[in-house]
């Protein structure tokens, strides 16, 4: 079996319970738990380390502290047919959409700095994120509200893969789920405004030529 993957036992000398506490947890879904073709229940590491975390969440840097685990392992997916859907993304040939596909991985990066720093640190990481989107936006010759489309599209991938995340791992704490919601809307919002206040600075620009 993977190291990522236990079994009952494996499982139950990890949280320090007997087998027959995890099978019931896993039974009420107060556990993560994954069953295989046969009906056997496996647990993934990854997510009994998520959820004993959230089980400890009594204040804001607890949580904290569980959002950062979730986001060490958290992989944003883009659906190529899915972005395929999109108006700005029907504009872009194959070498500006794998840069912006490149830029959904650079946000996730820098929520993850983010909640590594804090202060004029945290929001100069936002602002530059929204930087790089501007200036690729202004690159592949996008309007402002479609380069914000294209951001607000992989800031929902991102936000919807934390979910997954956090209810895979079946965290429960309001604590963490709140923690998690703030951080990535205050470190979004930031970089949005960053992007929106770079492409007024590249029109300025332009008009004073």
């Amino acid at each position: 079996m993977p190291d990522n993957w236990l079994g009952l036992g494996e499982t139950a000398e990890l949280l320090g319970v007997h087998p027959s506490t995890v099978r019931n947890w896993a039974d009420q879904g107060l556990l993560p738990v994954h069953r295989t073709q046969g009906g056997h229940r496996r647990f993934l590491r990854d997510e009994l380390e998520l959820w004993t975390k959230s089980q400890r969440v009594s204040t804001p840097g607890e949580a904290a502290a569980v959002v950062q685990s979730a986001l060490s392992y958290t992989r944003v997916q883009i659906s190529e047919g899915h972005l395929e859907s999109q108006g700005w993304y029907q504009k872009l040939d194959q070498k500006a959409r794998e840069a912006f596909r490149r830029s959904s991985r650079a946000l996730l990066q820098g929520l993850t700095k983010y909640l590594a720093s804090d202060g004029d640190q945290a929001e100069a990481e936002a602002r530059a994120v929204g930087y790089d989107y501007a200036s690729l936006g202004r690159r592949y010759q996008l309007s402002a509200s479609e380069t914000t489309e294209a951001f607000l599209f992989f800031r929902g991938v991102m936000l919807d893969s934390m979910v997954k995340v956090f209810e895979a791992a079946a965290v429960s704490s309001a604590f963490a789920w709140g923690d998690m919601l703030r951080k990535i809307n205050t470190f979004t919002d930031h970089t949005l405004l960053s992007l929106l206040k770079t492409y007024e600075a590249f029109t300025r620009g332009e008009d004073e030529r």
